[in-house]
């Protein structure tokens, strides 16, 4: 045989093995999806099997690590994470798969990122019991993704520079003009942005936003740490979309910084998935069900706002309004473009 022959012969025998192994593989994560209930000893022998599960997560290093910790010293079995931003994973697993190379078994990103994904029919569905204790807007039948954790917004503001009798009650109470020079704003929530205005009745929405800025104006920041820390310090006073899970420990730690959910009160699903060609499909199941169960108790401990009712502990009557996860995937183009317009583009 010539070496183009010989080579030609390789490519279709590595097809025709391709072409075997992902059928195999999807066909042993539907199993391993199926044995969390009653035969649940089965799944964790399968998982110690295996010895080891590939995780994708775009959570801080420190709360997967405390995950990954337990999970290991319950069960044995070896966790690999490649931590990257949301973007970073989207683009790794999809490559990845459209390569024939099948190395992730769970992913926990973004709502909307993993729904990217799914488009990309690389998914496993998995029920679970622990879903059961789950707040019900984490878990869509036909979707085979459930929430783990939720990106809670809030205003927050200055406790040095801005008396509580002034505090905004609504976002229209940012029109007046005590407020000039003194709002700030992270640059990059354009999924906030979509959720609110749409909450607040579409282009009205936008228009009271735009309106705020023509008054008042806004300090435009990158990076929600970075805001947080000027509202400490008091260089900016006020800021309209900062994560929960940051303002909590900084406001318990004695920092000068408080804050309030305005109406809407906004919040983004994290969510985690197990892939339809996973290498290690049993333990990818059980990893599932500990982050749904064990794993929300550990991230409730640190400040992460958990979807496991049990471990929740957001105010009483609070009602947060969801981001539309698959309105955004077809969207986020539109509302990059309209949240640069309105608060960058001036």
């Amino acid at each position: 045989m010539t070496g183009a022959g010989a080579r030609l012969a390789c490519a279709l025998l590595a097809a025709m093995a391709l072409a075997w192994s992902a059928p195999a593989q999807a066909a042993g994560t539907a199993d391993a999806a199926r044995l969390a209930g009653a035969d649940r000893a089965r799944l964790i022998a399968g998982a110690k099997a295996e010895g080891a599960v590939s995780v994708y997560s775009s959570a801080t290093i420190e709360d997967m690590a405390l995950v990954v910790d337990a999970f290991e010293a319950r069960y044995g079995v070896r966790v690999a994470v490649w931590r990257g931003g949301s973007a970073e994973i989207l683009q790794r697993t999809i490559t990845e798969a459209r390569a024939g190379r099948h190395a992730v078994d769970v992913i926990e990103i973004p709502g909307s990122e993993l729904e990217a994904i799914n488009r990309e029919r690389l998914l496993q569905e998995v029920s679970l019991p622990v879903f059961a204790e789950l707040m019900p807007q984490a878990v869509m039948p036909g979707r085979p993704w459930v929430a783990t954790r939720l990106i809670v917004f809030a205003l927050a503001y200055n406790t040095n520079l801005v008396r509580p009798a002034d505090v905004p009650k609504s976002y229209r109470d940012l029109l007046d003009p005590k407020w000039r020079g003194k709002i700030g704003i992270e640059a990059t929530d354009f999924n906030w942005f979509m959720s609110l205005t749409d909450a607040m009745g579409g282009e009205a929405g936008v228009q009271l936003f735009r309106d705020i800025g023509m008054s008042n104006g806004y300090s435009v920041r990158v990076g929600h740490t970075l805001l947080g820390n000027l509202v400490i310090s008091g260089e900016v006073p006020l800021a309209l979309n900062l994560y929960r899970h940051f303002l909590e420990p900084a406001k318990r730690d004695g920092a000068p910084i408080d804050y309030v959910y305005l109406p809407p009160a906004m919040a983004v699903p994290s969510a985690a998935a197990v892939t339809r060609n996973a290498p290690h499909p049993y333990a990818a199941v059980l990893f599932l069900e500990f982050l749904l169960s064990d794993g929300q108790r550990i991230l409730s401990e640190h400040d992460t706002v958990p979807t496991n009712l049990r471990y929740q502990e957001l105010p009483e009557g609070l009602d947060l309004t969801f981001l539309d996860v698959s309105k955004y995937v077809d969207e986020s183009a539109k509302w990059r473009a309209a949240f640069r317009e309105v608060f960058t583009g001036r």
